[in-house]
């Protein structure tokens, strides 16, 4: 490491220290700042990109255990560890932070983070300690009430296995976890084949038996001896199983762990190509392919936040059932404001215009065209708020089933799209031709005028086929169609959900198609018999009867021709002898 610079990816929620700490370490010559981010959805973010590109250009990851103040941000923290961890078994941890708490710090060390400094080290100290970290050493800073402790746990191991073990379960749970990301990508694809899909779900069946199993060989010594060095450490008076229970890392299936998992899944998915392989125009057609992915990235660090926010307030299910819609708007407004900038202007005959205050008074019509249309918002927040079960093909499944992530997983990728477009609907309804925002935000196949009009004449038609059609017939299929991002793309498919409230609401238009659909499905059986009656009765009549006269009467001919030549040779042959 001291040939090269060492490269840093600084994680930390607080503008004031990223900055005084950049302006830091920017200073000293073998040190380079990769990157400079707030949360860890950004940092998995920039890491995927990386990991695609130069996966050298990160050698030390320094981050804060959550925001050193709320418990649910500490255990999100202590996840995201984990989650690097499994993600980037070689990527060393090291944690800025300015928690104290013995129980937390064990927890980040047995989760398997190299080293830990508080906030207020001095600057020279802190490099040094990078440096370490980075090279591959362990350090933990030891404050005067708990140095024996720490020290004791991060001392190595007396067994000689021991690292050689821990190294192997690591890199195995990565390179198994990798595989088993590709698989369940691949059995989400739309039109699989059954083939196909049973060989991906027994691949997957058996990823997860090998996971399961090399958690428990390997693992299971580590926590033994973890259990023998807590056990030696507590005071008088209190038990082994106590100060076990005291610095336990949080349970995997934790709601903050189910929405670790999906969130670093949808990333991963979000560096796919995002091009519309459908047959439905999507506002977001329009955008770069770049910024397409910016601003669904964007989205889900809002996403994100709005969680960590509804969890710190303690909301209960019935309340979330009556904001749902308020939440969605929150987070369209949140995310549009943020994509274009708050006091971004742009300039239209001589006047300066702020877009987002322009955009955000298309609210309503965004709304009843696009947000109170995207479906099982509720139950998505549900299931990262509260772990409940999803209904899934009219069975329930528990919420760390893998069916039941596979769904959230596609409702989540659904939610992206459909705010995206709410995000680009307003901004096509006033401002499509607007040079400036051409040049900032679209690509190059729908930049001249005529392309851009024919564009939102097709997104108008779109409106119109599915207020009065497509959503009556989903409706009555009891289906939602969503869209998902697969390897060639935004996809479309559709699940099963009961819809027979909207149902019994339809009315007008809507509700003729579906009446027009029941008598289809009414009269079809028996259109179909009438059919296949008159059809043998057709083929009867042309085989049986006019085929078989068309049948005589040529063979009469033929016969008859037949009879005339030889009368003819015969009328001949006796002329030859008369002369």
């Amino acid at each position: 490491m001291s040939d090269r610079p060492l490269k840093l990816l600084l994680v930390d929620q607080d503008p004031i220290f990223r900055l005084g700490l950049r302006v830091a370490l920017e200073a000293i010559a073998d040190l380079q700042l990769t990157a400079v981010v707030e949360t860890d959805t950004a940092a998995l973010q920039i890491l995927a990109e990386i990991a695609q590109q130069d996966p050298n250009e990160v050698n030390l990851v320094i981050l804060e255990l959550g925001n050193g103040r709320s418990f649910n941000s500490q255990q999100l923290g202590l996840q995201f560890c984990r989650q690097l961890r499994t993600l980037y078994p070689n990527l060393p941890i090291l944690l800025l932070s300015s928690v104290q708490e013995q129980g937390l710090l064990l927890a980040a060390k047995s989760i398997g983070v190299n080293g830990y400094c508080p906030k207020g080290t001095p600057v020279s100290e802190l490099v040094t300690t990078m440096r370490q970290v980075a090279d591959g050493s362990s350090h933990w800073f030891d404050y005067n009430s708990s140095t024996d402790a720490i020290n004791r746990v991060s001392t190595p191991s007396p067994q000689p296995l021991f690292k050689l073990r821990n190294n192997l379960r690591l890199s195995g749970i990565g390179y198994i976890n990798a595989t088993l990301a590709a698989v369940t990508t691949q059995l989400q694809l739309p039109g699989l084949p059954i083939l196909d899909r049973a060989i991906l779900a027994g691949q997957q069946r058996e990823l997860l038996a090998a996971r399961w199993l090399l958690n428990r060989l390997l693992l299971l010594s580590q926590e033994k001896q973890q259990e023998n060095i807590l056990a030696t450490d507590e005071p008088s008076g209190t038990s082994s199983s106590s100060a076990i229970q005291q610095t336990q890392t949080p349970p995997l299936l934790t709601t903050a762990a189910l929405q670790s998992a999906l969130f670093a899944s949808c990333v991963t998915k979000l560096q796919f190509s995002l091009e519309n392989v459908t047959d439905i125009a999507l506002e977001i057609d329009i955008l770069r392919e770049q910024k397409k992915r910016e601003l669904l990235y964007l989205i889900l660090q809002k996403f994100a936040q709005q969680l960590d926010e509804l969890r710190a307030s303690e909301i209960e299910i019935n309340q979330l059932f009556e904001i749902k819609n308020t939440l969605i708007i929150d987070l369209w407004q949140a995310a549009i404001t943020d994509f274009f900038g708050k006091f971004y202007l742009i300039k239209i005959q001589n006047k300066n215009i702020e877009l987002v205050k322009l955009l955000l008074q298309q609210t309503e019509v965004v709304q009843r065209e696009i947000l109170n249309k995207i479906p099982l918002t509720w139950e998505l927040y549900n299931y990262f708020l509260f772990q409940t079960e999803f209904y899934i093909n009219n069975i329930s499944y528990s919420a760390v089933s893998n069916e039941a992530k596979s769904q959230a997983l596609m409702i989540l990728e659904n939610l992206l799209i459909q705010v995206a477009n709410g995000i680009v609907q307003p901004l096509l309804n006033s401002l499509a031709d607007v040079e400036i925002i051409k040049t900032n935000f679209y690509g190059s196949r729908l930049i001249s005028t005529r392309e851009i009009e024919k564009f939102r004449n097709e997104l108008s038609w779109k409106y119109r086929f599915n207020n009065y059609i497509n959503e009556a017939q989903a409706v009555f299929e009891s289906r939602y169609e969503i869209f998902v991002i697969t390897p060639r793309g935004i996809a479309k498919t559709s699940i099963y959900a009961p819809r027979n409230q909207e149902l019994e609401q339809l009315s007008n238009i809507p509700l003729l198609v579906t009446l027009i659909l029941e008598f289809s499905d009414a009269i079809a059986p028996r259109l179909k018999s009438l059919l296949a009656f008159l059809g043998s009765g057709i083929v009867f009549i042309l085989t049986q009867v006019i085929g078989r006269g068309l049948g005589l009467i040529g063979r009469g001919i033929l016969q008859g021709i037949g009879s005339v030549s030889l009368g003819e040779k015969n009328f001949r042959r006796n002329s030859d002898r008369s002369k």
